[in-house]
Parts: structure tokens; C-alpha cells; sequence
């Protein structure tokens, strides 16, 4: 795909995500973080994530990893933009981030192997579309998801 006479380039291998302008270093400054909210019912784990970007500059996309402590099915259906990447994890392209603009909220589903009564899951930053992060303090979050179908909030 071509925009304004750049080349953008999405790659996902090996668990990482990255999103680049071709041609282009960037190394700009953002603090990234995301909160959301997770619900347990039966086997299905509802993960409702919302990344922001504090600043000081906008980035082109980033990626958020979610880790359960309890095994994933092996069926899942995730939306665009995600990948299983283990076991137990799933990262998510996040899309363009602005500053102190909320992004687009991402509902993924995790589908456990078994049932559980709760689960502990880890939400973190794994990639900032290139920017340096001054603040990692905010970059992970951890909840407790118990089975209650209540949502949990990180």
C-alpha cells in the first residue's frame, strides 16, 4: 500500500508485531498504556482493551500482548489485527494512536481449553511503532478475572 509517496509496511512473524514506514527511522516519544475491563463466563475470557498515548508525539500503530494464566483453546476466533503468539498469549495491532486521543477500543475474546473460576490475565505494551517509551512504570497491567460475569477492570 502507498501513502504520500511512502511505502507501509505491516509484518507479523514470530509473535512480534511491527508497523514501519519504509525508508523512514523514526524514534519519536510516546508513553503508551491501555486499560480495559475482562469478563470470565464458562470458558470465554472477554477482553475489552483501550490504548492510549500520552505523548508527546502520535505513533503509526503499537502492539498489545494479552497473557492468560490459563491455557487458550486451540480454536479461537480473534478479530483483524490479532495473533495467537503462544500457549497463553495473543497480541493485538492497536491502529494509529494520537495524543491524549483514546484508540479504538478492542474487544478480543479468548476461548479457554478448560473452564475456570478465575483467571489472571496481563495486559502489556509490546510495541510502540518505533517511539521510545520514558515511562514503562505504566506499560503493564494485571487483573483478576473471576468467574462471576462481572467485568473486571485493569
Amino acid at each position: 500500500m502507498r501513502r504520500g509517496g511512502l511505502a507501509v509496511v505491516v509484518v507479523v512473524a514470530a509473535g512480534v508485531l511491527a508497523v514501519g514506514v519504509g525508508g523512514t527511522a523514526w524514534a519519536g516519544n510516546a508513553d503508551l498504556e491501555m486499560h480495559g475491563s475482562a469478563v470470565l463466563g464458562g470458558d470465554l475470557v472477554e477482553v475489552r482493551v483501550t490504548p492510549h498515548n500520552h505523548g508527546p508525539d502520535a505513533v503509526p500503530a503499537a502492539g498489545v500482548r494479552l497473557t492468560s494464566s490459563a491455557a487458550l483453546a486451540d480454536t479461537q476466533q480473534l478479530p483483524g489485527g490479532c495473533a495467537r503468539t503462544g500457549d497463553r498469549e495473543v497480541v493485538c495491532d492497536t491502529g494509529p494512536l494520537a495524543v491524549e486521543v483514546p484508540g479504538e477500543q478492542l474487544v478480543v475474546p479468548l476461548r479457554l481449553r478448560e473452564q475456570s473460576s478465575e483467571v489472571t490475565l496481563e495486559v502489556a505494551v509490546v510495541w510502540g511503532g518505533g517511539a521510545v517509551d520514558q515511562d514503562t512504570a505504566n506499560d503493564r497491567q494485571r487483573v483478576l478475572v473471576l468467574a462471576t460475569g462481572d467485568p473486571y477492570v485493569f
